[in-house]
């Protein structure tokens, strides 16, 4: 999964953190038989994580990483804003690629990096906007 800019340019630590996550969320859901299709798909200053495939599925995938769960849960950090830009950004990309005959569901992945290996939870169908 490709990332525009140089990493090793970044400033935030919390960036190269949540790049980590969403590499993890990806081979995650690729095991699993999903195809990626955008890695940070952006509208504008808004983006989505992640826009996978499986059959005529298409999930928009939010991902949160966090080093441990001192402040709770990863997933319980999209709100009720975040959502809505997710919906916002899920709504271009299926004008732009969507296909007739395929269904829309949005998850979120938490991903937690303390220790060895990525803990990782998938919401499937984590919340419903209402169209399509």
């Amino acid at each position: 999964m490709p990332v525009k800019s140089d990493p090793a340019s970044w400033r935030d630590p919390r960036q190269r953190l949540g790049l980590a996550g969403e590499e993890a969320a990806g081979r995650f859901l690729e095991e699993r038989g999903w195809q990626v299709l955008e890695h940070r798909f952006r509208m504008g200053r808004l983006e989505i994580d992640l826009v996978v495939r499986k059959g005529s599925l298409v999930a928009f995938v939010e991902v949160k990483t966090r080093l441990g769960t001192r402040f709770g849960s990863p997933l319980e950090a999209v709100g009720r804003g975040k959502r809505r830009e997710i919906t916002r950004v899920a709504l271009a990309w299926t004008d732009r690629h969507g296909g007739t005959g395929d269904t829309y569901r949005f998850d979120v992945i938490g991903v937690t990096l303390s220790g060895g290996q990525p803990k990782i939870e998938h919401v499937e169908g984590a919340f419903w906007p209402g169209w399509r």
